[in-house]
């Protein structure tokens, strides 16, 4: 990833662009400039590198973020400040700092916004040329790009970024939780960090995997806090596939609260110290407890839901629980859809007539909803409260922003549900919280949140997360192309993959306006005049929403395969969208021009390999690994490709298609033979665990390799 871009994602998460600076900010601007770029800045005159880093493509010589949570006057004001002074070793990182891009936003905020970007280039002599931005800036419909020129090795390039937001409320605010990594793409001489905040300002703040620990500075001001840490010498992280950064690297996570009161303080949605003088680290499990006691108590008017119990004749609990989710899931979610669309195209407002209508605005209305409907049947249940694997485990805990939600049902066999979503299905866990630790928040025969205790998240395994795609196909006229008839079968987490890339919300609201004896918005709303006129543009939007879905299926697969596509057709089969087990069933046609096929005098030579799809590469970059591999769950790939000899031909070479490699890491198996004119191939990769420690990645680069090697295999068609 460039520097370049790493600035442009950077301003993309966290500034928006659209107010003028007035003078108090071009005051506040300036007075930053002087403290980063003055002649007492911290390492103003610092421009050598060590020996040992003289071979890489850049360092920074000094990194410093900064924090500031303030209250002038009456208000509250939020500002961010980063520098970075940066030498480049080679044409690169010229490169890459040539061009500086960062993304528009003039979306209406409840917030004042500023953001500022100083920028100079310091020579190997010493001089400085600061870049006039206001003047060199190109301003574009999303994104404004910088280039900075006569840039050349050697150069110095010290730059900051200022954003400040001053929010629309004062009495209490929740500031947005903050998570970084101490690192960069390139090693760091010198990184610093500091947070600033004032009185009734409360923090939550603790560092991880071996980043010092924050130490509060000795300030003037009785209201006023400063606290900060240090570290040197930090080398480079190339963030290889497979990684979590908040796992394995020095990193810092935080969020400050605001609140002017006690009460205040108690309103608070996040877990904050008792004083604003203390900083909060940890969270413990009875402060989970306390925490969640209350906001996780049954709740909302079930009505439709016991009508809809009333109605059937279930034979067991667990065949109540399930049939309730998905009834609700239907009611309260599906059923909606098809009106926001109609909305959001100005079509009509069909929201004034839906009754009753119930939204689940975050997954705590969500687990109070169920949790009040399991209560009116009395059926046991606790709420697991988990973190996803990427933030570490649930005993670091400390944003309430990382905290996830699974109920589990305690049925005959206990039911888990997780995601309140269009896919969602009974015994679906988020595949990053599987097979991790959890509190249970358990429930008495009322339902009252009664005690805590530790828990363990079910896991799956590769074969229950797998996609199969059976592939039928034929050469055209003369081994022109390819024609490719491809059906394809997905389960598990890999099925959800698919669904949320490949579905679009047409596939299934009608599919569960069937099941649920539900109607169309356009089928009651209105005058029967105006009826007809709705689904008239309704009608032709659906039918470009359509064309957009195939054209968007279409640059999936082609980018599966690498290949430009011809005569390309999506269905959807089945949606897989009631069961776990339940596949999600594609169906596609499709050309490829000879970008496979190469003629070698009579014969033809196919790059049968690449018929599986695309792999992860291995070379020598990828083979020197020192971190751990982190998976977001075990899956598996099986592919049957069936290629049709054309007449008067044979095929040699499919010995070459047969791998055998299976281990405690994962496989990949392969076998090639003939059927009268067709050639069946078989082939299966899996990654079997969640982690892999990397004393195991060279086992991983076993299977890894053979499905390289069986990607570049080629088979001859000759005459027989």
């Amino acid at each position: 990833m460039t520097n370049k871009l790493i600035l442009s994602l950077f301003l993309l998460m966290s500034i928006t662009i659209g107010y003028s600076q007035t003078k108090d900010q071009i005051k506040k601007i300036a007075a930053v400039e002087e403290k980063l770029w003055g002649a007492e800045a911290p390492y103003h005159d610092v421009f050598e590198i060590p020996q040992k880093w003289e071979s890489e493509s850049a360092v920074y010589i000094y990194r410093s973020v900064n924090y500031y949570y303030i209250r002038p006057q009456n208000s509250i004001e939020y500002t961010r400040v980063v520098r970075n002074r940066i030498k480049l070793l080679d044409q690169a990182a010229v490169n890459d700092y040539s061009e500086f891009k960062y993304k528009n936003n003039n979306a209406k905020q409840k917030h004042l916004y500023t953001f500022h970007l100083g920028l100079k280039v310091i020579k190997p002599n010493g001089e400085e040329h600061i870049v006039d931005v206001k003047e060199e800036k190109i301003e574009g419909e999303e994104e404004t790009k910088l280039a900075i020129p006569n840039l050349e090795k050697g150069d110095i390039i010290d730059y900051y970024f200022y954003s400040d937001m001053i929010p629309g409320e004062n009495d209490l605010y929740r500031f947005d939780e903050v998570e970084e990594t101490v690192e960069a793409t390139y090693p760091i001489m010198n990184y610093e960090f500091n947070l600033y905040t004032e009185k009734d300002f409360f923090i939550s703040f603790n560092t991880y995997n071996g980043a010092p620990e924050l130490q509060e500075q000795d300030v003037a001001e009785k209201k006023k806090r400063h606290y900060s840490f240090e570290m040197k010498d930090v080398d480079e992280n190339t963030y290889p596939r497979w990684f979590y950064p908040y796992v394995e690297l020095p990193c810092y996570k935080f969020q400050v609260n605001f609140a002017r009161t006690r009460k205040n303080e108690k309103r608070a949605y996040a877990f904050i110290p008792e004083e604003d003088f203390d900083i909060k680290k940890t969270v413990t499990k009875e402060e989970v407890y306390t925490f969640y006691e209350d906001k996780l108590a049954p709740s909302g008017d079930i009505k439709q839901v016991r009508h809809f119990i009333k109605e059937h004749d279930f034979k067991s609990q667990t065949e109540l629980v399930t049939a309730v989710f998905y009834f609700m899931r239907h009611k309260f979610y599906t059923n909606y859809i098809e009106a926001i669309v109609i909305e959001d195209a100005k079509i009509m407002n069909p929201f004034a007539y839906y009754m009753n209508a119930i939204f689940f605005n975050n997954d705590e209305s969500f687990v109070r909803y169920f949790a009040q409907v399991l209560k009116d049947q009395k059926i046991d249940y606790e709420i697991l409260v988990g973190t996803k694997r990427f933030n570490g485990s649930i005993d670091e805990l400390l944003l309430e922003y990382n905290a996830d939600f699974v109920l589990k049902v305690n049925t005959e066999t206990p039911l888990y549900i997780d995601t309140f979503d269009a896919y969602a299905t009974i015994n679906k866990i988020s595949p990053l919280l599987e097979n991790s630790e959890a509190y249970s928040l358990k429930t008495t025969k009322k339902a009252v949140i009664s005690e805590i205790a530790h828990a363990k998240l079910p896991a799956s395994t590769y074969e229950e997360n797998n996609s199969k795609e059976v592939a039928n196909i034929s050469f055209k006229d003369g081994f022109e192309g390819l024609v490719i008839d491809r059906n394809s079968y997905h389960i598990g987490h890999n099925k959800s993959d698919e669904q949320k890339s490949r579905l679009e919300y047409f596939d299934f609201v009608y599919e569960d306006y069937d099941k649920y004896n539900s109607t169309s918005v356009l089928e009651f709303a209105g005058k029967k005049k105006d009826r007809e006129r709705h689904k008239t543009e309704y009608e032709s939007l659906l039918k470009k929403l359509k064309e957009k879905q195939q054209e968007n299926c279409k640059k999936l697969t082609s980018s599966e395969y690498d290949l430009k596509l011809d005569d390309y057709s999506f269905e959807v089969i089945k949606t897989g969208r009631f069961k776990t087990g339940d596949p999600l069933e594609l169906k596609e046609h499709f050309t490829t021009e000879g970008d496979l096929i190469k003629k070698a005098g009579p014969s033809y030579i196919l790059e049968v390999g690449k018929l599986i799809g695309g792999q992860f590469e291995v070379n020598e970059k990828t083979k020197e690994r020192t971190q751990n591999v982190y998976s977001q769950n075990p899956r598996s790939y099986t592919n049957e490709v069936n290629i049709t000899i054309p007449e008067g031909y044979e095929v040699s070479g499919i010995d070459k298609l047969n791998f055998n490699i299976d281990n405690i890491t994962g496989a990949f198996e392969s076998s090639a033979s003939l059927d009268g004119n067709t050639l069946k191939i078989q082939t299966n990769k899996s990654y079997k665990n969640y982690f892999e420690p990397n004393s195991n990645w060279p086992l991983m680069l076993e299977f890894l390799v053979a499905a390289n090697q069986f990607n570049e295999v080629k088979i001859l068609f000759k005459k027989s």
